[in-house]
């Protein structure tokens, strides 16, 4: 078995890492364009519950987005194994830019309403389907194979600085106007293409193999051959589909909490705190034995937070059980980003990140429209309660359909850590 690199390894590709002018761009853009999508998040989400007054609605915000990313998910894969997948992702954002500044006009002139939300949301949803399986694999090719869990982890940290800034900015800039958040959004969107699109590469794009149908399923097949990738990506959508409760924090801010536009982008950053911190402690201290039960039992913790916030009634006590749901959360997101990059092929990663990205899309957007339903059935506080719970009854279901992943040693494939120690 292979010896775990000692901490003064670890120490060693920080600095590595820290000076490597693509990853800083990486990573810069990965913070620029997640910000603007999680502002775009507050401000539509107020927004359209400004107009509606509709939970249901809410959920077809989310609806609307995943609708595309599932239709378009083999197509996607393929793209990004295809093309230069720095361009794929500049594209997109630029593509988000102008759906950004469509709000924006839309706003200042007074004609944005509920049937145009839905679409440009549509719009955003069919961009993302293919930036995010094409940042994903984007990745090996900007740092070496040996710094990819470490620079996973920060990468999950730029996700989540994001994920703190842009809700809380957004919220605020929504106080000040509508206008404003949609505008600063798509400026935000125009600097990470710019970002992307300067990022140099450690390797060459892999040659392009020619499409037939075999090789437009091959990512679905190499997932349904893999247990531990299968079991972590479907752990990863029961609990967030379940557990999710972004998409109603407008019902929770406004009609629970008692507070305004400026507190929803605090409830909204609020995970993000967390998993920015646990994000960090992970860069730092790696999980190098049994990936695979820290995993499980951060979905049980993520679960019972996600009770504690259905059953708040206070600000402070919501921020916190908030907190706690954001740094569970971002154990599974860095175990299973890793078994992904670590664990497939160079000339495929591709198809299996948009694969995965529609795991990570139908937890979040399905699982938004999920929540306004069950909440347009039960209430709010009743939905986000029934969630924490069944995700919890996933979390100890798959322990036992899964033990491959409950028992995995590593993040590495046995044979290749074998390999790497003959070497």
């Amino acid at each position: 078995m292979k010896t775990p690199p000692s901490p003064t390894g670890d120490a060693a590709a920080s600095p590595s890492l820290a000076r490597s002018r693509g990853f800083q761009r990486f990573w810069g853009a990965r913070v620029l364009s997640s910000a603007s999508f999680q502002m775009l998040g507050v401000a539509m989400g107020w927004h359209i519950y400004a107009l509606t007054h509709s939970a249901f609605a809410l959920g077809l915000v989310g609806l609307a987005q995943f609708v595309p990313m599932f239709l378009l998910t083999l197509v996607v894969g393929h793209v990004a194994d295809r093309y230069d997948r720095r361009r794929i992702v500049a594209v997109c954002q630029a593509i988000e830019c102008v759906a950004a500044l469509t709000f924006a006009i839309g706003t200042f002139g007074g004609w944005l309403g509920a049937p145009l939300i839905y679409a440009l949301a549509a719009c955003i949803g069919a961009a993302r389907a293919f930036e995010s399986p094409a940042l994903s694999s984007l990745l090996p090719g900007v740092v070496q194979r040996a710094q990819l869990p470490h620079a996973t982890a920060l990468s999950a940290s730029a996700n989540q600085t994001a994920q703190i800034v842009g809700p809380a900015l957004g919220g605020l800039l929504y106080g000040v106007g509508a206008g404003a958040a949609y505008l600063t959004c798509a400026l935000s969107f125009a600097a990470a293409a710019a970002l992307t699109s300067a990022i140099p590469l450690t390797t060459k794009p892999a040659a392009r193999a020619p499409v037939t149908l075999e090789s437009m399923f091959s990512g679905i097949a190499f997932i349904r051959s893999q247990p531990v990738i299968l079991g972590a990506l479907s752990l990863d959508l029961f609990a967030v589909l379940f557990g999710g409760a972004t998409a109603l924090l407008p019902v929770f801010a406004r009609d629970i909490l008692h507070a305004g536009p400026v507190a929803l982008g605090l409830l909204r950053s609020a995970s993000a705190v967390g998993a920015l911190a646990g994000s960090i402690w992970l860069a730092h201290f790696p999980l190098r034995r049994r990936p695979g039960l820290a995993m499980f039992g951060g979905v049980i913790v993520f679960g019972l937070a996600t009770v504690a916030f259905g059953l708040s009634h206070n600000f402070v006590v919501s921020l916190i059980a908030l907190a706690v749901l954001g740094a569970s959360d971002v154990v599974s997101v860095v175990v299973r980003l890793s078994l992904v990059q670590l664990r497939t092929p160079e000339e495929m990663l591709g198809r299996v990140s948009a694969v995965s990205s529609l795991f990570i899309g139908t937890s979040n957007q399905l699982g938004e429209f999920e929540s306004g339903l069950t909440a347009g059935w039960w209430g709010a506080q009743r939905a986000v309660l029934i969630g924490g719970v069944a995700t919890i009854g996933v979390a100890l279901l798959w322990m036992k359909l899964f033990p491959g992943l409950r028992d995995t040693r590593s993040l590495e494939r046995e044979e290749s850590r074998e390999t790497a120690k003959a070497a």
